[in-house]
């Protein structure tokens, strides 16, 4: 992917701040709505639809319309924060040229304020060439959504704290100078990558160092699993320098046998290959292979790195073991000496301690998966018991409050029950001396609708009952309706003066096409029935 630095400069303080709060907001949203980057942000509407058209139309923004209007961050996007921050930092003055490019990262030089050229890695994961991320590392852990740019963080937090941790023990890899987001910033080493080489003035001791790389990686506790020619540089004075970290595991690892002994294959084919040069063939080596089982005999006693940075294959799990080991052996380095029965019964917690850790070992999985699960019932209960208890608590609280009482009260003595006879008011009440009005006689009309035949109501129209109520007029005790022939002759001229404007427009637009003047008339002429 091309990095064009010159819009970077151009960028002004609320467009990074339009960048961030989309950063922001994809911590818990693919595609961030507008109105979310609008309030994060904390910019007036108006201004902000400028600003993020202006980082839509530089790519850094990726807009989607399918359930919302929705935007996202792209690689791009996030390259400008990543070097944006080392600016302020003042690690980075100017980005150069593109010196490397691999299946999840991509390199270039760039320049601080000193005037030295350091490397820049920039993670990309999600490539085709790389999109097997879920079973080939374990960034995700328990997770179980993701999105490419989380996983670059990932990778590049776990790339610096190697490359940190193996430069204090001595090994031959580039200095980390700093991270942010996705970025890795190191210094920039003098030398080509072995796969670059044709020829070697002393093949031999540049494989004897190949080989003692990974057996000191194997005594740190650390497997590297792509140990091979594109990741070793050497310079004019045969010396190595190991790159690339994301991947390495722990030695506790289930495969950490296969993934070594990988590496050792990929480095002896290379050199029997492309160099023409057999380590079996040459007696001055001290070995040819190293042996896995024993190094990591030898360094059993000792703390590894895998320990200290959590690597892949050494889990939780293994950190209870660890730490019941470390107990067990305070434990025997000083004995209690009150009695014999105290010594005795401590070597018998010690025996059942030896032949329960496996025991426990196993139980420690299960145990762990069936806390996770409960812990998440529990939660939902506490949540369910929650809100039963609110429910309760208002109906309650709603129940027994002064305002409901007086309430209830007034409706009580307003509502007499059934078998109660309601009490009227003196004003209400009709006296013996005056008698109830008598109801007076209305004459109805023999017919207000028009009936048919069959002395059914018939359908009127709007237009009809709008006829009808202009002609009507309705008195104190009287209603004149129109006679039914009345009502059918005016139907019919209603129905036939229709007819006639739409004879006239058929054939005044069939006269238009034709543009003839006399036709028209004659046609005008022939429908004037």
């Amino acid at each position: 992917m091309k990095l064009d630095v010159n819009s970077l400069r151009y960028l002004s303080k609320e467009e990074w701040r339009v960048l961030g709060s989309v950063e922001l907001g994809q911590r818990n949203h693919e595609m961030v709505p507008k109105e979310l980057i609008v309030t994060i942000a904390n910019l007036k509407h108006a201004g902000a639809e400028v600003y993020i058209s202006n980082l839509a139309k530089y790519k850094l923004l990726h807009k989607e319309s399918k359930k919302y209007e929705g935007y996202r961050l792209t690689y791009l996007g996030y390259d400008f924060l990543a070097i944006h921050s080392l600016v302020k930092k003042g690690v980075v003055n100017s980005v150069g040229r593109q010196i490397g490019v691999g299946k999840e990262s991509d390199v270039f030089e760039v320049m601080n304020d000193e005037g030295e050229v350091l490397a820049l890695k920039l993670h990309r994961l999600g490539r085709t060439s790389f999109r097997a991320v879920k079973s080939k590392r374990d960034y995700l852990q328990h997770r179980t959504s993701f999105s490419w740019l989380y996983l670059s963080r990932l990778a590049a937090m776990k790339e610096y704290a190697f490359m940190v941790a193996l430069g204090e023990h001595g090994l031959p890899v580039p200095y980390a100078v700093a991270h942010n987001r996705h970025c890795v910033l190191m210094t920039m080493v003098d030398a080509v990558p072995l796969v670059q080489v044709r020829e070697l003035g002393n093949p031999g001791e540049i494989y004897q160092q190949c080989m003692g790389m990974m057996a000191r990686l194997a005594e740190l506790g650390l497997v590297h699993c792509d140990f091979n020619e594109f990741n070793l540089l050497v310079n004019d004075d045969d010396e190595l320098t190991l790159i690339d970290f994301p991947q390495m595991v722990s030695t506790s690892h289930a495969n950490a046998q296969e993934l070594f002994d990988r590496d050792v294959e990929c480095v002896l084919r290379f050199f029997k290959k492309k160099l023409g040069y057999i380590p079996e063939h040459d007696e001055s080596l001290p070995y040819v292979r190293p042996d896995f089982q024993a190094i990591l005999t030898d360094s059993a006693d000792r703390e590894g790195l895998d320990v200290e940075l959590a690597a892949s294959g050494f889990g939780q799990q293994h950190q209870q073991m660890l730490d019941r080991y470390v107990q067990d052996s305070a434990n025997k380095a000083h004995p209690s000496s009150e009695d014999g029965s105290s010594t005795s019964n401590n070597g018998s917690q010690a025996d059942s301690a030896s032949a329960s850790e496996e025991a426990d070992s196993e139980a420690d999985e299960e145990a762990s998966a069936a806390a996770d699960d409960s812990a998440h019932l529990a939660r939902l209960s506490m949540n369910d018991s929650a809100v039963d208890n609110n429910a309760a608590s208002d109906d309650n609280a709603l129940t027994h409050s002064p305002a409901h009482l007086d309430h209830q009260q007034r409706v009580t003595e307003a509502e007499p029950g059934l078998d109660q006879e309601p009490q009227l008011a003196p004003s209400d009440r009709c006296g013996d001396s005056e008698p109830l009005p008598e109801l007076l006689p209305v004459d109805l009309p023999d017919h207000v609708a028009i009936r048919t035949k069959s002395n059914r109501p018939r359908a009127v129209s709007q237009r009809e009952a709008e006829a009808d109520l202009d002609d009507s007029s309705v008195m104190s005790h009287s209603i004149q309706t129109p006679s039914q022939a009345a009502v059918k002759q005016r139907v019919l001229e209603q129905q036939r003066s229709r007819m006639r404007r739409q004879v006239l427009a058929r054939a005044s637009r069939n006269a238009q096409k034709v543009g003839n003047k006399k036709e028209r008339k004659q046609t005008a002429d022939s429908v004037n029935w």
